[in-house]
């Protein structure tokens, strides 16, 4: 396929839908089921026989880990509203217990292939010498080992307790996971309940003793039954289960609180103790110990989900060996930009050379570190102001800031306390941050600051110049490795006072007037993106070409998707890459018929946000209107957070963004799950040996791309290619 093959490509016949009320919420799909829709989608590359077998295993993982998060916040909100006897539906008309009812049924049957997915690799992986035992496996010499394992690495942090009026039943917290056993004294035939919960710290797979590429393991809860008796000794079990427990994590804030910091370490404590979501229980747990599980933890039959297998999938992410690299992807390593390594690794003389957009993990994320770091030690650079949303938790960004503060420089930090699930780790950092003489604010309470921008600003000659960093991704090294995002370095005088309005917003709450090359929500950035949205609708009912190209995480909002629909019905060719939830019905005549959606699932996750507009030409042009954006297309985005939204201006870097970046997305066909109206997502297959485009193999194997950082358009892909 070449690059104007697939330009030419006709939108697929728009489907009839006679029962469909396009003027109603039916044009609307729900938002919870679409994101089940996505899990399925990771789910499925675990039974993809192209992913390398334990990449696969990874994926199982994930889509477990996603769920798990989607269960302690989504549904634990639903459920809330239900029991309040909320019933406002929601964009697509589903009330909050007719979406709980949907979500369950999904649920139970998305566990299911996971189970049956767990078996497939597990045969799989035997065939390939990794094995995981059950204890009827154990050799002789296993136990032995695993005794001297038993008592050196897992007993001392075990607290067996018994179930009766004098033992309270202990607290489990969110993804404790138990062994309940049902036990008999020898002497006397006296029965014992007894719980064994699981410290999180221990490792779920121990590995036991082999040679070579061989690898065995051994789930802890077998451990565990092998060595009962050192726990309960002069008792035999007469029944057991495994369970794992999941609760309400969602965060509630006082609107009014007076010490932020202290308020959300409060919060994270009330997070812990929430009220228990859904139970995973092994299917042939005894009816006694179930019905005191479920007592004791007031849980429902409707939130138990018995599994016929292993209980707490996300675990098997221990299992994804890096001593088995022919059972990985490939390794890969990320470019150095030619032009840095030009000017001998001096970011800010490659900056003034000309803007430079880097295309993460492609491009090393080692460049934004690097620029932070150079930053701290360069004596002419007199400030740094940074946001910080999720980092690593030994972050090299907190680092080079501390380290400029500790030099003398002034420095501020606008930490978001709320990132969920990160909000420990933001207080450690700012802490630690402000040890060292940062500024550290921590933006709006009832707003998150998810925008990503960096700014330093250096005194060269007589004057100051602000040197920018803006991102679609969050600046965590570790992250940046898997995910795709962009980083866009300039230093543009306006797009530096831009940003330094949007951090004097954040940290004086003056909102910034006379932004000159940004948007921002929740004020600007949704007008702006309606705007130009109108604007194609307007060129295409003028009759000139119009289309729209625009690549994101999430799209529901409502105003948003009945934007495209109007600009669909003008005349406007939508492609829409959203690799997760989306709201909007494609192909449906009458409504969307011009519009495409598809969702990209591959070895990286992407994460970028881009628009491009035709700006009154067909896509690609030099002539488009090229935006990237730290914003999904979602009402908390747009309406509840502190996002960004930059107009790409310099010609080569719209090149890179819109005939290499958003190109490859489209052309897509190996990783791509094109969404029909119904809402159903298909995947197109080929035989084995059949080539299809993959656009994250494009870009690792074609490192002439943005070596450069900002490829010129003479160095545009064709997309050609002849095999795979």
């Amino acid at each position: 396929m070449t690059q104007a093959d697939f330009l030419k490509h006709p939108v697929p016949e728009a489907a009839e839908m006679p029962d469909l009320d396009i003027s109603g919420p039916q044009r609307f799909f729900n938002r919870e089921m679409s994101w089940l829709a996505f899990n399925w989608r990771v789910l499925e590359e675990a039974q993809n026989s192209r992913v390398p077998l334990l990449e696969r295993l990874r994926f199982l993982s994930i889509s477990s880990t996603n769920l798990d998060e989607f269960y302690t916040v989504r549904v634990a909100g639903l459920r809330e509203l239900a029991r309040a006897g909320n019933t406002t539906p929601a964009a697509d008309g589903l009330s909050p217990q007719e979406q709980l009812l949907l979500i369950n049924a999904d649920t139970r049957r998305l566990m299911e292939r996971q189970q049956t997915a767990l078996g497939d690799l597990r045969t799989a992986m035997t065939e390939r010498d990794i094995t995981i035992l059950d204890r009827a496996s154990l050799t002789p010499e296993d136990l032995s080992f695993l005794a001297d394992y038993f008592m050196e690495q897992v007993f001392p942090v075990l607290s067996p307790l018994a179930i009766d009026p004098a033992h309270p039943f202990p607290f489990i917290p969110n993804e404790g996971f138990c062994l309940a056993l049902q036990l008999e004294r020898k002497k006397g035939g006296r029965g014992l309940q007894a719980l064994l919960p699981i410290p999180q710290q221990l490792e779920r797979f121990i590995s036991l003793p082999s040679s070579g590429d061989v690898f065995r393991f051994l789930p802890l809860e077998e451990l565990l039954l092998v060595h009962f008796d050192s726990m309960f000794p002069g008792y035999s079990i007469h029944g057991h289960c495994t369970f794992r427990v999941l609760r309400d994590s969602d965060l509630e804030v006082e609107e009014e609180a007076e010490d932020l910091v202290r308020e959300f370490e409060v919060a994270l404590k009330r997070r812990r103790r929430g009220e228990v979501i859904r139970m995973e229980l092994s299917i042939d747990a005894p009816k006694g110990l179930k019905r005191v599980i479920q007592r004791e933890l007031h849980v429902g039959e409707h939130e138990v989900v018995e599994i016929d297998g292993m209980i707490g999938i996300a675990d098997l992410g221990e299992l994804v060996l890096e001593q088995r690299p022919d059972l990985l992807w490939p390794v890969y390593t990320p470019r150095v930009p030619e032009r840095v390594q030009d000017h001998d690794g001096d970011m800010f003389a490659a900056i003034r050379q000309k803007d430079m957009l880097l295309h993460h993990p492609y491009e090393t994320f080692d460049m934004v570190i690097r620029f932070l770091q150079q930053a701290a030690r360069d004596p002419n650079v007199v400030a740094i102001k940074q946001t910080l949303y999720r980092t690593s938790q030994h972050s090299p960004v907190v680092e080079a800031l501390c380290e400029a503060a500790e030099d003398g420089k002034s420095v501020t930090a606008l930490v978001e306390l709320k990132a969920r699930f990160d909000e420990a780790a933001n207080i450690r950092q700012s802490r630690r941050l402000e040890r060292a003489g940062a500024h550290v604010v921590y933006g709006f309470l009832d707003w998150k600051t998810h925008a990503k921008i960096s700014t330093v600003v250096r005194r060269e000659g007589s004057k100051l110049v602000t040197y920018t960093h803006y991102g679609t991704g969050n600046y965590h090294p570790i992250t940046a490795k898997i995910y795709t995002d962009l980083s866009f370095f300039t230093c543009d005088a306006a797009l530096g006072r831009d940003a330094t309005k949007v951090f004097n917003y954040l940290s004086g709450y003056a909102l910034p007037e006379k932004l000159e090359n940004l948007s921002i929500s929740p004020h600007s950035l949704k007008p702006k993106m309606l705007e130009m949205i109108e604007k194609e609708a307007i060129n295409a009912r003028k009759g000139k070409p119009a289309a729209i190209w625009a690549k994101m995480n999430s799209l529901i909002d409502a105003d948003m998707i009945d934007a495209l629909y109007s600009a669909s019905q003008a005349g406007v060719k939508i492609d829409l890459v959203v690799r997760g939830i989306c709201g909007l019905r494609p192909g449906v005549k009458g409504l969307s018929e011009n519009v495409r959606v598809k969702s990209i699932v591959g070895r990286f996750l992407e994460h970028s946000r881009i628009i491009c507009f035709g700006n009154g030409r067909a896509l690609p042009s030099q002539k488009a209107a090229v935006f990237m954006s730290s914003a999904d297309w979602m009402g908390r985005n747009l309406n509840r957070r502190v996002e960004t939204l930059i107009q790409i201006k310099n010609p080569t870097v719209k090149a890179q963004i819109v005939s290499q970046i958003m190109a490859a997305n489209l052309a897509d066909v190996a990783q791509s799950w094109v969404m029909q109206p119904d809402g159903q997502f298909e995947r197109t297959l080929t035989k084995d040996g059949g080539f299809t485009f993959n656009c994250h193999r494009f870009f690792t194997e074609n490192p002439s791309l943005s070596g450069r950082g900002s490829a010129g358009a003479s160095d545009v892909p064709k997309l050609t290619h002849t095999d795979d």
